[in-house]
Order: structure tokens, then sequence, then C-alpha cells
């Protein structure tokens, strides 16, 4: 319900700024753009089915891994791992229960930049979720703090982002390693702690302390080994290690099973299926979302959004650098293929080395997105009251972009 008054105001809003430009600018093509032209509604709803398809081989091969794991015992061990943690932050799931070691696997993933891998996992830990939801239309308290976590984009190796800056000349492509860090940890910090109001859990707990300062501790060590590499070897680094790090839970998780004597190839088959329909279930949900996305765009909001800011941050005799890197920001929470996008546009329109190109990849860092991911993950179980997530997430964002203006005025003035 709430994603729907948000997508409609969002929708009517464009439409008027659309009219208003065809009726001040005589810009009577404007229209034909939305809807047939480049991103426009048609050529949107082709997208959508696109990505759908493109999800269905990743999401059947990850799903059957983890139904191996799952029948291999590998589940229930992660479980019993993180539970001292995650029971005082899940408090609603089970003891030993499945959902704890497919959230672990999540974050893991998100973790280390495995946006592949991070997906089907998210979604099977929804399903898991689900089960154990006593009102299925309605998203329970576990889910929307395992949402609000998910999307705030913990990440510890940015690589994507790396590399389009040394793709586009930086001299220095790394140097927003730390900022981007920082300014994702502090988003995750700040998810954490709003839904643990809402929901009432005492984050000051020894076991909640315990955990979060261990995981900062780890973070800040890998952070000084990181820094101390140069750009190149630090490439090469993350992407072994991430691709290393793929390959060794494929090969673990096979191994184990092959030792307990499960049936590899039947348990991988059972599962990949379940990546199918999943796959499949969602395309509704995509070609809703992308299309609000594509009347925002083709309309030219976020063009009449950035110009007021920047006029209104000149009138109060603010410095308004940072107001370019924004679009980055704003489109974020819609679509990390268009956020990607405005991130290099930035850099190509003001320079890598900007400020405005350095606060983009900061920016586009901190954060995951949003309502892609109420989107996917909450259509891929049906749940329709989305209760406070939405709002919640979108606070989380706020922090995260804040935070990131702050890093950048302080790191690169």
């Amino acid at each position: 319900m709430a994603l729907s008054r948000i997508w409609s105001a969002f929708i009517v809003i464009a439409i008027s700024v659309a009219a208003f430009k065809v009726f001040a600018l005589g810009d009577q093509l404007l229209f034909t753009r939305m809807v047939t032209g480049e991103n426009g509604m048609i050529e949107t709803c082709t997208t959508a089915v696109n990505i759908s398809i493109k999800l269905i081989g990743i999401m059947a091969l990850f799903m059957g891994l983890m139904a191996i794991a799952e029948k291999a015992g590998g589940i229930r061990f992660l479980s019993r791992l993180i539970a001292p943690f995650f029971c005082r932050l899940f408090p609603e799931i089970p003891k030993g229960h499945p959902a704890t070691g497919h959230m672990m696997m999540n974050f893991s993933a998100n973790l280390l930049g495995l946006d592949n891998a991070a997906t089907p996992f998210g979604i099977k830990a929804m399903e898991s979720l689900q089960e154990i939801n006593p009102d299925k239309n309605r998203a329970s308290n576990a889910q929307i703090m395992f949402l609000c976590l998910h999307a705030s984009g913990l990440t510890l190796i940015p690589v994507s982002i790396i590399a389009a800056r040394a793709a586009l000349n930086s001299v220095s492509p790394t140097e927003i390693f730390i900022p981007c860090m920082i300014a994702t940890f502090v988003a995750t910090v700040a998810a954490m702690t709003l839904v643990s109001i809402k929901q009432k859990i005492n984050l000051l707990q020894p076991v909640i302390l315990a955990w979060i300062g261990g995981i900062s501790t780890l973070i800040a060590l890998l952070i000084v080994f990181l820094t101390n590499l140069q750009h190149e070897a630090l490439r090469s680094f993350s992407e072994l290690l991430s691709n290393g790090l793929i390959l060794f839970i494929f090969l673990l998780v096979v191994g184990i099973a092959w030792w307990r004597k499960i049936a590899v190839f039947d348990a991988f088959i059972d599962g990949a299926k379940g990546g199918f329909d999943t796959a499949i279930r969602i395309i509704p949900y995509l070609v809703g979302i992308l299309v609000a996305i594509s009347f925002l765009r083709t309309s030219g909001t976020f063009e009449v959004i950035i110009q007021g800011m920047k006029s209104l941050f000149a009138f109060l005799g603010a410095d308004t650098r940072f107001v370019d890197g924004l679009p980055t920001a704003l489109i974020k929470p819609l679509s990390g293929s268009g956020a990607r996008g405005m991130m290099i546009d930035t850099m190509t329109a003001f320079g890598p080395d900007s400020f405005a190109g350095r606060l983009a990849c900061i920016l586009q860092g901190s954060s995951d997105t949003t309502f892609y991911v109420i989107a996917v993950y909450f259509g891929a179980v049906g749940v329709k009251n989305t209760r406070y997530a939405i709002g919640t997430m979108l606070l989380a964002d706020l922090v995260g972009i804040i935070t990131s203006i702050v890093l950048a005025y302080l790191f690169f003035g």
C-alpha cells in the first residue's frame, strides 16, 4: 500500500512537470518520448522482462547451491554460528531456523560486493522468513529488519566504482575507497538503529555490542591493509578475493554434500527449479517499478529538482558544489544501473577527480537500490503491505547521503 502511494505521487509529479514543459516550451514530442522513446514505457517494459530472464540462470545456479547446502547441513551450521547475535536482532526467528543461515550468506555476499550471489541468497532468506510470517500479505518485523540492513548496502570493496574511475583516467582511482567504506557502514548502523527503535530492540546488549565491535575491528584492519596497496594491486586483489570466495563456497558446499553422501545433482535440480519460478514471479513487480522510474527520467523531473536545489542553496549562501553530485543519490534508490550511469555521466561532465565526480562515487557506494529491493524481495514472496520498510530505508539512505557529503568535504575539500 505505501509503495503504491509513493509511486502514484511520483508519477503525478512527473506528468505534471512534462505537461508544464509542453505548455511553456512547446516540446510536443515529450510525451511521445515518455511512451516510446529511449527509456520510455514500452522500452522499459522490455527491459524489465530482459532483467528477469537474465536473472533466471543466476537464480537457478545459486538457489541450486543453496538447496545442496541446506541438505548437507551447511545452513544449520551458519544459523548456530550467528545465533547469539541474530536471536537478539531478530527475536521472532526460532532458534536454529534456516532463515538465519540464508541471511548470513546474503550479508556475506553483499559485504564482498558479490551482487549476483547476494540477490538469490536474499530472496531465499525472504522465502524462509515468509514461512514463519503469520500474515502472508503483511511484512513481518524480521523481514523489515533484514531488508533494511540489506538495502543499506554494506560493501567492503567497491570494485565497480574503482574500475569506472580508472577507465575515466582518474589520477587516483582508489582514493574514494575509505570514504565509501565509512559512508556505507554509517548507513548500515543507521538502518539497524532505526528499525530497532521501531521494534523496541535493545542494541546495548553485550552480545550485539561485541559483534558490531568485532566486525568494525576486522573492517578497520582490512582497510589498513588495502590502503597500503597500489590501485592496480588493489583491483587485482579485490577481483581475486571475490572470485576465489565464490569458487571456495561452491567447492566447500559440494564437498561436504558428497562426504555426507547427499545426492548432489538431485538436490541442485530441486533448488534450481525454485530459482526459475522466482525469477518469473517478479516480472510484474519489475515492470511496475521500472515504468515509474522511466516517467521520472524522461519527464525531466530530476533536472527540475536539481536546478531547484542549486538555486535554494545558492540563495542561502551555501556552497553548491555538492549539488552537482546529487543526481546519483536521487536515482540510486530507484535504479542501480541508472545511478551507475549518472555517476559516470557526472565524472565525464566534471572530471573523475573533481569534487562532484568524487562525491558521485561516494554516493554510489553508500547505499543500495531501495525501491528495487522492495519490489523484488517483497514481490518474490507476495507481500503487499510493506509497513514502515520504505520510510526506514529512505531515512537510512538520507543518513548515507549526508555522511557522503560530509566525507567528500572532509577528504577532498
